[in-house]
């Protein structure tokens, strides 16, 4: 990945001990940057899940709809921001992303939601193991709808 500037993730590939990686991490960054933000996202959003479930006493799916909603924003940012380096030109463009983001995310939602509902609710297994299961075929799908469809790059 080509960035025409560099963000601080370069900077500490810059850093002393960590050069040696840097032309492994330049060839690999937006994966590895997708990576690290969706970890992040990831713990966030377990973390609101036995937050609201356990804590508040919500039902799964109703905190999985207010966990996903915090965790959305977070990831267009970080998204946007650093792993697809995605700029716009006009609010016409970064809404129609935003747009385009949030599409991707509920249709990936719709796909949580089920198995959270089937697993959980019907099956009754354990909530916390189909939350995490759940997260990665997400995360998954979440990366190649917004790599080929909301932040693809113009030619």
């Amino acid at each position: 990945m080509d960035n025409t500037h560099e963000d601080v993730f370069d900077r500490i590939m810059g850093l002393p001990g960590l050069q040696i990686l840097k032309p492994w991490y330049s060839k690999h960054k937006e994966v590895l940057l997708y990576l690290f933000f969706g970890g992040l996202a990831v713990f966030l959003n377990l973390a609101l899940f036995v937050l609201f479930t356990k804590r508040f006493g919500w039902g799964a799916l109703f905190a999985n709809v207010v966990d996903w909603v915090i965790c959305v924003l977070f990831q267009f940012i970080t998204n946007k921001t650093w792993v697809f380096d995605a700029e716009t030109d006009s609010a016409k463009g970064f809404w129609a992303q935003l747009a385009g983001f949030f599409s991707g995310r509920l249709l990936t939602l719709g796909v949580e939601e089920l198995m959270l509902f089937v697993f959980i609710d019907r099956l009754h297994w354990n909530s916390l193991l189909v939350k995490l299961i759940a997260q990665i075929v997400v995360i998954v799908s979440n990366y190649v709808i917004s790599k080929f469809f909301v932040f693809k790059k113009k030619d």
